[in-house]
């Protein structure tokens, strides 16, 4: 790969570039029916990258590409020629975020050089069902080193390991983050579908800012088992793609119970002193201010929901829908705000029922908001020390937080030229899991997510969903004093554990911007189904021109 310096330099768009990757129905067409091979599939897929990522617009998604996959794709053509396929994804070419482990000749580094040269020692869940499934895992993609949670003033897409990925549209512009590479990657055509994680924001806002599809799934709903953490109460696993249509077909790879999981199996990893028990069943209504206990969004009976998320595709899916309009999660982007009343109309004119607005009651009093930031310092220190000593080797050096604080401190001429590592200081201070602060600290943050929030909306009001604009216009980006992020639509679905699915609803300036579906704990079938109708209204993806831009270093 380049230099992480070799990107500073005015990028052009190159006259002739291989085509973009076609969506999954189209690869799976062309497999069934012996037009292409696997083989050809991937090559094409790398042909492209290396056409676009590292030279021509230098958009420098792809961090580190899969020395097997050729090797891997004649092994499924094997397959395929023998009539043996694994699934309906065999053969199809996946690029992962570089947080998710891979047990193989890649490394897994959240883009972080304290990582580099100590590979994953098993792979992750998410890894194991992508292989499962007979997809080519042809590489990993660059994102906001730590999945942007080093820093109060980071620039999205930068990593001390990746260098700054740029947004295809113009490449001057930020692509956000943290899954900045994967979105990017999806938006460039490099492959049909990528898959990134979400804290909050980390999947939906990249996807926005990049004008592509991304569904964050319920929290539980996909193994996080192997995958660099941040957040246990929030971390997920999701889709990134062209179209809902290849984004769904992807989530029925990702979606999978897994027993190792501690949101698979419903049990919170701790309780402290004079709590109810672990089993204890949450409470959430109105006269309740605080639950019992901290727990995984509610599973329905049975468990994890198994289903075709490719079902739910019905072209005429907004007809008779419900859909609440949240205005408290619009204001922030004249020019997304234009965007979203087109979107409401649309969907208006196509049978669906619009309330605007609706009132989400955690929305009038956001003093929980004081306690986003140490809930993700606590599990961070907790859940870091847990995935170094079951994922790393041995012999790793890296076995906590303080290790890559101290590791920062020593290689600072490259992983803090351009911004610190405040929050991971301020993560270090704090105290185990089983402090009654902390454990307090999530219980508010669920009810205003959940009871209080998302739920409290839906119920109301008799909601299928919710919707709000997921992001302006993309920003410029800004090494020196970090982003300049205008607001987004993420962090009540992020504290209560529940899906999002986004997809363009439209452009300003020639910048995409995306709209937001909520719902409640697993209701990714609902929202799949609003967003694919809201897609075949003509609102669909524009392949990116990539506008020159320029991007200078502070020192420049």
């Amino acid at each position: 790969m380049a230099s992480r310096t070799a990107q500073f330099q005015e990028a052009t768009p190159t006259p002739s570039l291989p085509p973009p990757s076609p969506s999954v129905t189209e690869l799976q067409e062309a497999l069934a029916n012996g037009d292409m091979t696997i083989r050809q599939i991937v090559e094409a897929a790398l042909a492209r990258i290396d056409a676009i990522d590292q030279q021509g617009p230098s958009v420098n998604a792809v961090i580190e590409l899969n020395p097997d996959a050729l090797m891997i794709a004649d092994e499924l053509d094997a397959e395929l020629a023998a009539g043996t396929p694994r699934g309906p994804m065999h053969g199809i070419p996946v690029l992962i975020k570089d947080n998710i482990g891979t047990a193989d000749q890649m490394e897994t580094t959240a883009g972080s050089l304290a990582l580099v040269g100590r590979k994953a020692t098993t792979d992750s869940g998410v890894a194991r069902l992508l292989r499962e499934a007979g997809m080519v895992i042809l590489g990993k993609t660059n994102l906001s080193e730590w999945a942007n949670i080093r820093s109060f003033y980071a620039s999205s897409g930068w990593s001390g390991r990746g260098g700054q990925t740029v947004n295809p549209h113009q490449l001057d512009r930020n692509a956000s983050g943290s899954s900045s590479g994967s979105a990017a990657a999806a938006a460039a055509g490099y492959v049909a579908v990528t898959v990134g994680t979400e804290t909050n924001g980390s999947i939906v806002s990249p996807a926005g800012n990049c004008g592509v599809v991304g569904i964050k799934p319920t929290v539980g709903l996909v193994s996080r088992v192997g995958v660099i953490p941040i957040s246990h109460s929030q971390d997920t696993i999701g889709p990134m793609a062209t179209s809902v249509a290849s984004a769904a077909a992807l989530l029925n790879v990702l979606a999978a119970p897994d027993p190792a999981d501690g949101a698979s199996n419903g049990a919170w990893p701790t309780s402290a002193p004079g709590l109810a028990t672990p089993e204890a069943i949450p409470v959430a209504s109105p006269d309740v201010t605080i639950l019992p206990i901290p727990s995984y969004p509610m599973q329905p009976a049975g468990g994890v929901p198994d289903v075709d998320y490719t079902a739910s595709l019905d072209p005429s899916g907004l007809q008779g829908a419900r859909i609440g309009v949240v205005r408290g999660l619009a204001g922030f982007s004249p020019d997304a705000d234009a965007v979203f009343d087109e979107a409401i109309a649309a969907m208006q004119a196509a049978g669906a029922e619009i309330v605007d607005p609706i009132e989400i009651p955690s929305l009038a009093d956001q003093a929980w908001g004081s306690d986003t930031l140490p809930v993700l310092e606590w599990e961070l220190k907790a859940g870091l020390a847990e995935y170094f000593a079951g994922f790393l080797p041995e012999d790793s050096p890296i076995t906590s937080l303080a290790d890559v604080i101290a590791f920062n401190e020593e290689n600072a001429d490259e992983e803090l030229q351009y911004f610190d590592q405040g929050i991971f200081l301020s993560a270090e201070t704090r105290t185990g899991l089983d402090d009654i602060e902390y454990i307090n600290a999530v219980l508010r943050l669920q009810y205003a997510g959940r009871g209080n929030g998302l739920d409290a909306a839906l119920e109301a009001n008799t909601l299928d969903a919710l919707i709000a604009p997921t992001n302006g216009p993309a920003t410029k980006i800004d090494l020196v004093n970090g982003d300049h992020w205008l607001g987004g639509t993420s962090t009540l679905a992020a504290i209560a554990g529940y899906p999002l699915v986004t997809l363009p609803a439209g452009y300003r300036h020639g910048l995409p911007i995306g709209i937001t579906f909520m719902g409640g704990a697993f209701s990714e079938e609902t929202l799949i189904r609003l967003a694919y109708a809201f897609e075949q209204l003509g609102q669909v993806f524009t392949e990116p021109t990539f506008l020159p831009g320029k991007v200078i270093p502070p020192e420049a």
